[in-house]
């Protein structure tokens, strides 16, 4: 998983879409029942299909969900997008934190939120269909998609 790839050509004419398609898209692909509560989602559209879209939910002020899904393909991931993914609860929601809440079955979701930076904050015995729930965390101050360095890298590439 290269998280330093730029989106290329792709990149230069996106579509990010927010609302309630987004939301069922990505229920859909997590298995959530399409019952997110309120939520907000914003999805990367590429030759007019949804690639990528994430889900931000139970959000209180302090901290909200997110939730990840994808086509399946493995080309939706870039950095510009993970900026857009990051800069909504951190910068336009201004919460401290994200938590994503992930099966232990589920080995590629942890790899992933691992890869991306999460940390594993704590393990809800048995609260999970596949087993425990794993609850990871993203802090803001930690978070690297975010960063001035990173900003002002991508700022230079725009």
């Amino acid at each position: 998983m290269d998280l330093n790839r730029s989106c290329d050509g792709a990149w230069r004419n996106p579509v990010i879409v927010i609302g309630e398609d987004v939301v069922q898209w990505v229920a859909k692909r997590t298995n959530e029942y399409g019952n997110f509560g309120a939520s907000v989602g914003i999805g990367w559209k590429r030759h007019g299909n949804l690639v990528a879209g994430v889900v931000y939910s139970d959000y209180n002020g302090a901290n909200m969900l997110m939730h990840v899904a994808s086509d399946g393909s493995k080309r939706w991931l870039c950095r510009e997008y993970l900026r857009v993914c990051f800069d909504y609860p951190f910068n336009q929601a201004r919460v401290g934190r994200v938590t994503g809440l992930v099966g232990e079955g589920n080995v590629e979701a942890r790899k992933f939120d691992e890869h991306l930076g999460f940390e594993l904050e704590t393990t809800l015995e048995r609260a999970h269909p596949t087993g425990d729930l794993l609850v990871y965390v993203m802090w803001k101050r930690r978070c690297r998609w975010i960063s001035q360095d990173f900003t002002k890298q991508y700022a230079r590439a725009a």
